[in-house]
Order: C-alpha cells, then structure tokens, then sequence
C-alpha cells in the first residue's frame, strides 16, 4: 500500500520561505520517483519539482528554478520541497507524487496541502 501525506503548507507574505514534506510509506520512497505538482484556482496541475528515485538526479519547472530545493530525506521516509522567495503565483494546492519513468505517469497522489502567498 503506497500512501503519501504531505504536511506544511500555509499562508506566507512574498518573499518568505516556506518547507513542505511528504511523508511517503517504505516501498513509495524506494521505488519511485518522487515530485511535487501544484493546482492553482482555475488552472490545470503542474509539475514543480522532482527527484529521482536513486536520488541522483532532480528536475524542476522553470518558474521555480533557483527558489525551491527538492530532496529525500532518508532517515524520515520524506521527500521535502524548499521554497525560498515565494511570490504571490506560487499560491496553489501542492500536491505530492510518486511517479514512473516520466512525469506524465504518476502512479500515486498524496491529499495536498495548500500555499497561500500574499502580496
């Protein structure tokens, strides 16, 4: 049973810094490749962040690049998104997932959680 949990969303003036965590079972963090999508309000999921399931190699969306961090963490079974300099777009549920090989083929969704960020 692959289950996903994301945590840390929340509301944030632009420019804070926010960390959101993906709780992920053993067999979901071992096997798969991990990322985050988001859905803003009116508009179709997105891919943000992704990381391979090795941990070697990590991809992200270009309206992300250079402010958010995605990594395991292998003592905690998590897969954690920095976000540094949010900006007022960034708002959107955020959504964790445990894909195959692209990141078209998400076999599993986590709940989501919510990132408000005011202006």
């Amino acid at each position: 049973q692959v289950q996903l949990v994301e945590s840390g969303g929340g509301l944030v003036q632009a420019g804070d810094s926010l960390r959101l965590s993906c709780a992920a079972s053993r067999r979901a963090f071992s096997w798969y490749n991990m990322g985050w999508f988001r859905q803003a309000p009116g508009k179709e999921r997105e891919f943000v962040a992704g990381i391979s399931a090795t941990g070697g190699s990590t991809s992200y969306a270009d309206s992300v690049k250079g402010r958010f961090t995605i990594a395991r963490d292998y003592a905690k079974n998590t897969i954690d998104l920095q976000m540094n300099s949010l900006k007022p777009e960034d708002t959107a549920d955020y959504y964790c997932a445990a894909a195959g090989s692209t990141w078209s083929d998400v076999r599993y969704w986590g709940q989501g959680t919510q990132v408000t960020v005011s202006s």
